[in-house]
């Protein structure tokens, strides 16, 4: 017959790991609703409204579609703002993991934020010039619509420096995911292969710009080696039993 001290410390051991599991999904769902504005503004507007090389066609495309554009810039300061939200909800997560790390983790991943709020305002600017008002009556429609294409250029740019701290980030995230005991360690290392892919996607495209977009395919696939984290800490969680004991 179990104890009234066994039973104590059972209910104890399990109230522990409850904080921890919840916490994981808490920050796996975070990740994932981070994802939905993520991929509309930079992979879905960009696809239907921007037109490569052609200034004129873009514009005349966002002159048709500017709610969807709007739309866009919306979303890229709502999928900043949750990540904010992400890291803080993971250095919960992990903190206890190994303290200096997840401090890492958090001031690698909070640089990118400003640089996406600030990256926004090529956008505006984009549109401003697409719009001409009466103050830019002194351009020419075609001229307005190329300094608008320099601008949405910039804002692409923009991107690339902030892909830096997107892949620099994920290696305290990854040590810390293989250090913890109750996340498997491979999830650890598809993190930092990620982080890699973002490295590799943006030194390229910003170093040799020829050389961007042969190296983006292959960079893209890197970087979905971040996905199965998310899927993990939604799903599961955090295992209730370590699967080995954490580093000292």
């Amino acid at each position: 017959m179990e104890s009234k001290g066994d039973s104590a410390t059972s209910g104890r051991g399990e109230r522990a790991i409850q904080p921890t599991r919840r916490s994981a999904r808490v920050a796996g769902l975070l990740y994932l609703l981070m994802g939905i504005p993520a991929v509309f503004s930079l992979l879905y507007v960009p696809r239907a409204l921007i037109v490569p090389g052609d200034a004129t066609a873009t514009a005349n495309n966002i002159r048709a579609s500017e709610m969807l554009f709007r739309a866009g810039i919306v979303s890229e300061l709502v999928f900043a703002t949750v990540f904010i939200f992400v890291i803080r909800a993971l250095y919960g997560l992990l903190k206890g993991v190994d303290k200096t790390q997840s401090s890492l983790m958090v001031t690698l991943g909070l640089v990118a934020v400003p640089v996406w709020f600030l990256n926004v305002l090529s956008e505006v600017a984009a549109l401003t010039l697409m719009r001409g008002a009466d103050f830019l009556s002194v351009f020419e429609k075609s001229q307005l619509d190329a300094l608008a294409m320099v601008f949405l250029l910039m804002h692409r740019q923009g991107f690339g420096v902030a892909h830096v701290f997107s892949g620099l980030w994920l290696f305290p995230f990854g040590l810390l995911v293989m250090k913890s005991g109750f996340i498997p360690r491979i999830l650890g290392v598809l993190l930092i292969v990620a982080g890699f892919g973002y490295l590799a996607g943006s030194l390229v495209s910003l170093l040799s710009p020829p050389y961007g977009n042969v190296v983006s395919g292959a960079a893209n696939v890197l970087t979905a080696a971040e996905f199965p984290i998310i899927v993990w800490l939604v799903i599961v969680g955090a295992r209730a039993q370590p699967l080995e004991a954490p580093a000292s």
